[in-house]
């Protein structure tokens, strides 16, 4: 049987490197893989993105379920990769897709909510109870997370050119970390594999974002169950807006000692 050969992430180019002081010389450089994957439902296309290829069959998982369409994995039968850019997701045999997306067939690694019918249709309910968790996270331990974060980024570090998403306990343990050129996507690689794990609802777990906080991350975050995102960047007004209406915790601005909490501040213990 022959076995798929791992996804390329990376590629080497050359460039001109230019510096004011020093001049400029020819040399290599490696940039991150930005590449289309195309979902289809029952042999129906139903979305393309565009991200770094790798955890293609979480990413299919994982956007299906944060995005409403399926209610859980409990409706599909398979996810399989027909070839390097197109994962296909077959249904049991009553099984669904709860509504059509609201969204461009086009999603871009820059914003996965362009082409979102108006702000009622992307208000996806989350089946958790986000404002019940007890959840507690220490601020020193919230503070240490981006640096945790970075050190396990493999590609960024060779790269400088993806995001991140991961996946902690409330006292600081890396459960996984996904990289992609796609903030969201990096987000649906992390829920596709909870779900693929039997995890969801995500009780009691901080996800961590690399860059900032969108509207569509902290409803992706909502979705899993998780009460706490935190993000190295800003958050959105629309996103401090759902996290306060869904009870979710949102940190912005975590970066060394400091950090802004704008919704939830009693799960932050000093």
């Amino acid at each position: 049987m022959d076995v798929p050969a791992a996804p390329t992430r990376t590629q080497r180019r050359k460039v001109l490197r230019v510096s004011l002081s020093d001049g400029a010389e020819p040399r290599a450089d490696i940039l991150a893989v930005e590449e289309p994957l195309e979902i289809r439902v029952d042999d129906t296309p139903l979305s393309v993105t565009m991200r770094t290829p790798g955890d293609d069959l979480d990413l299919a998982a994982g956007f299906l379920f944060t995005e409403g369409l399926l209610p859980s994995l409990a409706e599909v039968r398979e996810i399989r990769m027909c070839d390097s850019n197109v994962a296909a997701v077959t249904l049991q045999q009553n099984g669904q897709v709860l509504r059509a997306p609201n969204r461009s067939f086009l999603m871009t690694s820059a914003c996965g909510v362009c082409g979102k019918d108006s702000i009622d249709a992307i208000r996806t309910r989350s089946v958790f109870d986000v404002a019940a968790d007890e959840v507690r996270v220490r601020a020193p331990v919230l503070a240490s997370l981006p640096g945790r974060l970075r050190a396990a980024q493999k590609v960024f570090a060779s790269t400088g050119g993806l995001h991140a998403a991961g996946l902690f306990t409330a006292s600081g343990d890396l459960l996984v970390l996904r990289e992609d050129v796609g903030r969201h996507n990096a987000v649906d690689k992390v829920a596709g594999w909870a779900l693929r794990s039997g995890r969801v609802p995500l009780n009691g777990c901080v996800l961590l974002v690399s860059g900032r906080a969108s509207f569509e991350l902290a409803q992706k975050a909502l979705m899993l169950g998780i009460p706490v995102l935190a993000a190295v960047s800003a958050p959105s007004s629309l996103a401090v807006a759902l996290a306060d209406e869904g009870g979710m915790t949102l940190a912005g601005f975590v970066r060394g000692q400091t950090m802004n909490i704008y919704t939830g501040e009693h799960r932050i213990v000093r």
